[in-house]
């Protein structure tokens, strides 16, 4: 149970950075992003992200265009606003900062311990 909910506090943490990153590649429909989330094995269905993407919106994050469809009503494709534009510069700074920090604390957990002072002098010489 504690293993299961840290993963979920960890996915849900960098989801929105993860939905900003799809949109910044261009006018996206909300099942693109769900696609993208899939295809990424972050697994996210439209009840979690409808009300992102509005949140995202309302901070001024995103805007969005209504496409006529051939086949249905007309979509609503997502375009990251230049206020989005900086606040996802911002966290891709943050994320190179956060991976660096997790690989330097967890990088040497399966590497041996370096020898300390007192280990080396009693190593014969080779």
């Amino acid at each position: 149970m504690i293993v299961e909910n840290t993963q979920t506090q960890m996915r849900k943490g960098i989801l929105e950075y993860c939905i900003l990153s799809i949109i910044a590649k261009g006018e996206t429909y909300a099942s693109d992003i769900i696609a993208e989330l899939k295809k990424a094995q972050l697994l996210v269905v439209e009840g979690t992200l409808y009300p992102l993407l509005t949140r995202l919106k309302n901070n001024g994050l995103l805007t969005y265009n209504w496409v006529e469809s051939t086949s249905g009503p007309p979509r609503k494709y997502y375009i990251l606003a230049d206020e989005g534009k900086k606040v996802l510069e911002q966290l891709d700074k943050t994320w190179l900062e956060l991976e660096f920090a997790v690989q330097t604390a967890i990088g040497n957990r399966n590497k041996p311990a370096e020898p300390s002072a007192n280990n080396e002098a009693n190593q014969p010489e080779i």
